[in-house]
């Protein structure tokens, strides 16, 4: 199962990355953080972009939600992953895979506890004209 969603991101992010160009947009906010655009393109009302992200060791991607369903790869590092209860949700190494739903209930934040830099593929899947990602306030964890 977890090899024939990995196929299936892999394949997803590939299809994107083949489809179309673009240039590059804002890096998603904390100190260090960097996004490069690889692929995107615009299928009816939906925004189809695989971007490269990279967190640093001890950085995070602030807490924050998506507009649409998000699938991701790590290609170097390892994710800790944390939902809005504070509790992890997922430790992601390299070669594993995560998929992050859509809608202001899925408030969550990605860290880079490990020593190395965190390097993630990431498709987004987006309703036409939303943003990478929606800024939330931190609920309540002691960390961000």
């Amino acid at each position: 199962m977890r090899t024939a969603f990995r196929t299936a991101v892999t394949g997803a992010v590939t299809t994107a990355a083949l489809l179309a160009g673009g240039t590059a947009q804002a890096t998603p906010a904390g100190p260090g953080v960097t996004a490069r655009l690889i692929s995107q393109t615009t299928i009816g009302d939906t925004d189809y972009t695989v971007r490269e992200i990279t967190i640093p060791p001890g950085q995070a991607t602030g807490w924050h939600y998506h507009d649409g369903p998000l699938y991701g790869i790590v290609k170097q590092g390892t994710l800790s992953h944390f939902d809005s209860s504070c509790a992890s949700d997922g430790v992601y190494r390299r070669g594993s895979t995560i998929q992050e739903p859509a809608g202001a209930g899925n408030v969550h934040i990605g860290r880079n506890l490990g020593s190395t830099p965190l390097v993630l593929d990431v498709l987004y899947v987006l309703p036409h004209g939303a943003p990478f990602s929606e800024d939330a306030p931190n609920p309540g964890c002691p960390f961000e």
